[in-house]
């Protein structure tokens, strides 16, 4: 037998709730802030199983991680010493592959395991790829890994044939230190897109647009510290609303 939430109605609700960080901004801002060359602390951060999953494969090549609170943590990616995340790190979630965008941007080089064991083709990874590869990286993909690399990365302007939320950020950080102007266009526009360009920008990016179908962004050489706090998440704000 499933399990089953079973509910009984006719009660008025009142009081007050704290809405949650969005996951879905964190996943992209924690893969962000090993790109920065000094301490990033992050606040409201959502204390569930894909955020922790990932802390633990940005552990795994050496970034220093510190959880100051439950919601809270510091990440310093000066120490990274490998760019390899393997499958046994990140099986178990899809959002890996932002890790993919971070290591190409800020290292040059990246190789990551296909997002959640999915095949190529079931998803628009291949949008993240397109991106990679219009700012001068070569992609390949053997055995499971995405490997991708670029003795430097230039500026360009990336058409996206679908919306993918997944592929503007990974190709804002793919592209927010390349050399030159990067242009995205067909980008999403979700409030996470613009939470993630926002704390780019807190920490020295020079990305503008974010939140319509068009990001411009200025490649800079670093990436500084920032403390910054997660947007709550919209969608856990909407459950208690029909409450």
């Amino acid at each position: 037998m499933e399990n089953q939430y079973i509910i009984k109605g006719g009660t008025p609700l009142n009081g007050e709730v704290t809405i949650g960080g969005a996951k879905n901004a964190a996943l992209g801002i924690l893969a962000a802030a090993i790109m920065a060359d000094e301490t990033v602390v992050i606040d409201n951060l959502p204390n569930v199983r894909d955020i922790n999953v990932l802390l633990t494969a940005i552990e795994s090549i050496g970034a220093t991680v510190k959880r100051i609170g439950p919601h809270v943590v510091s990440i310093n990616g000066s120490t990274i010493n490998d760019m390899t995340i393997d499958y046994d790190s990140i099986r178990k979630i899809r959002a890996s592959y932002y890790l993919l965008g971070a290591l190409l941007g800020k290292y040059k080089k990246a190789q990551v395991a296909l997002p959640g064991g999915c095949e190529i083709g079931s998803r628009p990874i291949d949008l993240h790829l397109k991106g990679f590869r219009a700012l001068g990286a070569t992609v390949s993909i053997e055995h499971g890994m995405i490997n991708t690399s670029a003795d430097e990365l230039v500026g360009n302007h990336i058409f996206l044939d679908t919306v993918s939320v997944g592929a503007t950020i990974n190709i804002m950080l793919a592209a927010c230190m390349a050399e030159g102007k990067t242009v995205i266009e067909n980008a999403a526009k979700e409030p996470h897109i613009v939470d993630v360009a926002n704390f780019l920008n807190s920490m020295g990016a020079n990305i503008k647009g974010a939140g319509t179908d068009k990001i411009r962004m200025t490649g800079v050489t670093s990436l500084h510290a920032s403390e910054y706090s997660i947007i709550p998440d919209q969608i856990e704000a909407g459950t208690f609303m029909f409450a």
